[in-house]
């Protein structure tokens, strides 16, 4: 790794805080700012809209460090003034993605074997047959289409809601909680509190359902779970199983969603990627790999840890008690790393980005989010080899997640 003068953290002086984020990219552009800061000063103090100031890693060894080291905690954030986007506090000390390891580890354990690479191919056949049949509505119902509507939004949630159990027709209801949980401070707080209370409501009211009547049930992982809680209690309380719930119906659909239309756009504006996948389908596992690691997705940093302890990173040390954002869109374009990282290769040789995340955190949908991304863009250009822009395209505003609310197309 490159070094460099020690920041202020490190000798004892008062950094100044960057305004965080760097700046608002226009669709899928990213900051050139993050470059500067990888190199120049890779620990960066940061300031956020609300919360305390906190500290901003860049490069790739150290985001993977502040991701899986345990002297950083995700538990330590709930109810405390870390730095972040919106007005609120983080709260729900009950989900996995604010509980450390040894607790977070038993609450993944009890749905990692659904998300396993292995049960996950024996999905694809199924999720070949639901993107044909969105593609075959997408085409009846002729042109120009709205790609998100069509395609994007419905085959992560089809196949979400068979997997945990849930009836498609909560889609409203999930959508809107995700909205919520992914929203920026453009959206009033009452109206993000009211979608996280329903959306916990509507899960709740599943499992009371389940267990009056489990005999009208499949197996499912919302079966698994109940049956986890009523069997041995110590595995899993309530609020953890309905907050696993909601965890897992949220990220099993959102990423897939917004990186099929930022996968498909960021093709089509180029038009010789596209037509080197109609070329080759079979160079789409490589191109989705790539698109992860160059694609911005989220359009600030990912949330935030507090350090337990003092711990040395490149440019300084992060004290105990301080907090610690991590960039892995900077991380996914640091040279140390990735050859020309600014350069998109659809035939660059997968690396190990960390568009998923890394350490104990690491997505648990990952080989779910891949194949299905896999097999929609290879539905679509043997499907359909000349689609094409058929309208000004039209970006989320008020999401922290990057993706599109419309994308009008032809064929």
């Amino acid at each position: 790794m490159t070094t460099t003068q020690p920041s202020s953290a490190a000798t004892g002086g008062c950094p100044v805080a960057h305004s965080y984020p760097l700046g608002e990219s226009a669709q899928l552009d990213f900051a050139p700012g993050y470059a500067e800061l990888r190199r120049d000063e890779p620990l960066t103090r940061v300031r956020l809209p609300y919360g305390e100031e906190g500290w901003l890693v860049t490069r790739y060894d150290d985001v993977r460090t502040v991701m899986s080291d345990p002297r950083f905690s995700r538990a330590a954030v709930v109810g405390a003034d870390v730095p972040r986007a919106l007005p609120e506090r983080p709260a729900q000390p009950d989900s996995i993605i604010n509980i450390d390891p040894p607790e977070h580890g038993r609450l993944r354990r009890l749905v990692a074997s659904a998300f396993t690479a292995r049960r996950v191919e024996k999905l694809r056949p199924h999720v070949e047959e639901i993107a044909r049949k969105l593609i075959d509505d997408l085409v009846a119902n002729g042109e120009p289409a709205d790609l998100v509507s069509a395609v994007s939004m419905p085959l992560p949630v089809v196949v979400i809601c068979e997997m945990l159990g849930v009836p498609l027709e909560g889609r409203d209801t999930f959508r809107a909680g995700a909205d919520a949980a992914l929203s920026t401070s453009d959206v009033p707080v009452e109206r993000r509190r009211q979608a996280f209370t329903d959306l916990y409501a509507y899960i709740a009211s599943l499992i009371a359902e389940r267990r009056e009547r489990p005999e009208d049930f499949g197996d499912d992982l919302l079966a698994a779970l109940i049956t986890a809680r009523d069997t041995d209690g110590d595995k899993l309380s309530e609020p953890e199983m309905v907050s696993l719930g909601v965890a897992i119906l949220i990220a099993g659909h959102e990423t897939t969603m917004n990186m099929t239309g930022n996968m498909v756009w960021t093709l089509l504006s180029e038009r010789s990627r596209w037509e080197a996948l109609v070329a080759d389908p079979d160079g789409i596992p490589a191109a989705v790999e790539e698109m992860l690691r160059f694609t911005p997705l989220g359009r600030q940093a990912g949330l935030p840890r507090i350090a337990t302890e003092d711990v040395e990173l490149t440019g300084g040390t992060v004290r105990a008690g301080e907090a610690v954002l991590v960039s892995t869109n900077a991380a996914n374009r640091d040279p140390e790393v990735f050859d020309d990282p600014e350069e998109l290769r659809l035939d660059r040789e997968p690396g190990s980005h960390v568009a998923f995340g890394f350490g104990p955190h690491f997505c648990l949908g990952a080989s779910l989010a891949r194949m299905e991304l896999q097999t929609v863009l290879r539905a679509l250009v043997t499907r359909l080899p000349t689609l094409d822009f058929g309208g000004e395209p039209e970006w989320r505003t008020t999401s922290a997640v990057r993706g599109l609310s419309r994308f009008p197309v032809t064929w």
